[in-house]
């Protein structure tokens, strides 16, 4: 592999700016040379002039590199001596909490107040644990941003010690080498053995003092990901096996659909179908938005708050998408084919949706129990959402809710169908409008549901921030959507109690179409503006922004235009719905799938955005509390939130920092530099 891919591959990404700039060095250098004057058109002298003006302008731009590396690199490194001093500070600080609850054990057992003391004991170990599980997940993080630290330190070394070597190698010069030995190799960055001082220091605290001397728990525990991402060929053969289980299938439910006579029972299958179907769609887009992060650097494992020694690959999410579409599947065959099969048809879909939640809850360590537990965990801070503090996982997970609104109101169908309208021995009640009646109200609270969520989260972040911009503005956004859902609820009740002739004709249309109008725009502008961070003036990208993470700007011009256009597909449901051209069901298919995709583009650009956020804060690891905390934060903290791709392992720069101690620093750097192949950088 070329250095300049090895370095793009294993740099940190949100220090991209810190690194040394390999790539534009290089590509100067080439200009440089092909830009030479030939010897057949000037003189020697001016040949040499050239050369030297080249050389002055190349040294001075690796000055300018190598005080930018060092200057981070001091930064960081009194960031990690001040937070190691603070964990220090944090471990000892239960042993005084210990002592001074057995000196008051004593004073109760003096006093013969049992029950006081029980109770005060349980007290001090529940606080106790929970300090001791912070400082562990604390722990973890710190020694990841080591490690982190110390691969910025071998990669720019390396980046140096190339550039120069081939900048002697193009120009047929040793000036290259004597400037490293003069500068890169006496630099503050390379030099500084404290960062693999914290490292063993760390080590041994969190052996010693949280593993109870098991160092062989605690490597685990702090174990840092191998670099690059692996992909495991038993995934990769159950992705291309249901894949083609899948093919197979559903040309067999068509030819099924095709000959089988299911009229009086297609809008029910349909509705409960439909909502199982929107959840494994919206999990295979997100296995290609997890690919589309990894490749381009977006570092979504510490955006989402995940552990990087076990999170899901965009293959892992592909092979579970594959299995539950072949499971889909298989149901809707036994729906179509329940004659010949024997069976009653609607115990089908109740099968699919009854395993489906089986897999979710299944509290067994098996069927990626981690994953499982994370979305369960997000999941009922959504559902609590003024009660606890509100992380980006919580509201993205709550926004994507809002995108699947049909699966919310269809479960709430496929209950009510089973409960009141199915007779339990295959038939259907011939009043078919039970379930889909808005009389008592049940429909349009479910479906403002997802708004609320995001509502009352905008709510607790003004709460703990104070800030009305943007978190008040932003609940603004979602209580439009309360008003469309009332506005079109009694729209249709005015509709069924009056006839088709004089729905366009009422004061509830007329509110509908104004509140959808102005959702939409409220909408739309926060989408790109907001959510996108697009739309600046005065920048290089075109009504983008200043800085962008994907290859080509075509990409962000046409989220931009999918987004207003699929923001106002409700017009659809005016115009042809309303107009009755295509049965509403179907419509609302169509549109329901539609905006599972809008929000798949969606993602792609609201976490590039955050991304961003981070890199200019050069935020590469999380920083987890071990202070107290009141009642409203009871969440745990994760731990280890960053990209597999960013990290050096430990045991392969142990080996390299081995060798260099053994051969002496300076005879290494030699050796590297006359043993080097020349290779093509």
């Amino acid at each position: 592999m070329k250095f300049a891919e090895h370095l793009s591959a294993h740099i940190t990404p949100e220090w991209r700016k810190q690194y040394i700039q390999y790539d534009a060095m290089k590509d100067r250098l080439y200009e440089s040379q092909e830009a030479a004057p030939s010897p057949e058109d000037v003189d020697q002298g001016t040949i040499d002039r050239y050369y030297a003006q080249i050389e002055e302008e190349f040294f001075r731009i690796c000055d300018l590199e190598l005080k930018k590396i060092n200057t981070f690199f001091s930064e960081k490194l009194a960031e990690a001596s001040r937070k190691y001093a603070s964990l220090k500070t944090e471990l000892d600080a239960p042993k005084h909490i210990e002592s001074r609850s057995i000196t008051k054990q004593n004073a109760f057992k003096r006093r013969g107040s049992l029950r006081l003391r029980r109770d005060k004991d349980e007290k001090i170990m529940m606080s106790h644990t929970r300090k001791m599980h912070d400082l562990k997940l604390a722990f973890s993080e710190f020694y990841l941003s080591l490690v982190l630290l110390q691969n910025y330190q071998t990669l720019n070394f390396t980046g140096f010690r190339k550039i120069l070597k081939k900048h002697d190698k193009m120009f047929e010069t040793d000036k290259g080498g004597k400037w490293k030995c003069t500068y890169v190799d006496v630099a503050p960055f390379y030099t500084s053995k404290q960062v693999e001082q914290l490292i063993q220091d760390t080590e041994n605290s969190f052996t010693s003092e949280l593993e109870g001397g098991d160092r062989q728990k605690a490597m685990k525990r702090l174990r840092v990901p191998p670099l690059g991402y692996k992909q495991n060929a038993w995934t990769t053969y159950r992705v291309g096996l249901f894949s083609g289980m899948n093919l197979v299938l559903i040309t067999i439910a068509i030819l099924a659909a095709l000959f089988t006579d299911h009229d009086d029972q297609w809008k029910p299958a349909l509705r409960m179908y439909r909502g199982t179907f929107l959840l494994i769609l919206c999990l295979f887009l997100l296995a290609i938005n997890t690919y589309g992060w990894r490749s381009s650097g977006v570092n979504h494992v510490l955006i989402f708050e995940l552990d990087p020694r076990d999170n899901l690959s965009h293959q892992q999410l592909l092979e579970v998408a594959g299995f539950f579409s072949v499971i889909w599947t298989l149901s809707l065959l036994g729906f179509l084919l329940s004659a010949q099969l024997g069976i009653p048809p609607f115990t089908c879909p109740l099968a699919l949706v009854s395993f489906m939640i089986i897999f979710l809850l299944n509290p067994l360590p098996v069927l990626h129990h981690s994953a499982r537990r994370w979305l369960l965990r997000v999941l009922w801070r959504i559902l609590t959402a003024p009660f606890h503090y509100v992380g980006f996982a919580d509201f993205w997970l709550a926004d994507q809710l809002n995108s699947l609104t049909t699966v919310l109101v269809d479960f709430q169908y496929l209950v009510c169908f089973y409960a009141v309208q199915y007779d339990w021995i295959g038939n259907v009640h011939s009043k078919d409008d039970v379930c889909t009646s808005t009389i008592y109200g049940i429909r349009p609270i479910i479906a403002c549901l997802p708004a609320w969520f995001r509502f009352a989260q905008c709510l607790r972040r003004y709460r703990d921030t104070r800030l009305i911009y943007p978190h008040i503005v932003n609940a603004g956004k979602y209580s439009t959507t309360f008003l469309v859902v009332l506005f079109s609820s009694l729209n249709k009740w005015h509709k069924d109690v009056h006839g088709d002739e004089v729905v366009q004709n009422n004061a509830f249309f007329v509110l509908w179409i104004i509140c959808a109008i102005f959702s939409t725009c409220y909408t739309l502008t926060w989408d790109i503006k907001m959510d996108w961070g697009l739309l600046e003036m005065n920048v290089e990208n075109r009504f983008l922004r200043e800085e962008i993470v994907y290859g080509y700007k075509i990409y962000y011009y046409f989220a931009m235009i999918e987004d207003f256009i699929l923001r106002l597909a409700w017009t659809i449901v005016v115009s042809v719905g309303e107009g009755g051209f295509l049965h509403n069901e179907i419509l609302i298919t169509v549109l329901a799938s539609l905006e599972v995709f809008r929000r798949f583009v969606w993602n792609f650009f609201r976490l590039e955005n955050e991304h961003l956020n981070n890199c200019g804060q050069f935020r590469a690891v999380r920083d987890i509390s071990v202070s107290p905390l009141d009642e409203n934060d009871q969440e745990l903290l994760e731990a280890m939130m960053d990209e597999e791709d960013g990290v050096t392992h430990r045991r392969n720069t142990d080996k390299y920092l081995s060798k260099k101690r053994k051969h002496g620093k300076e005879q290494a750097s030699q050796k590297l530099w006359a043993e080097e192949e020349d290779e093509d950088i």
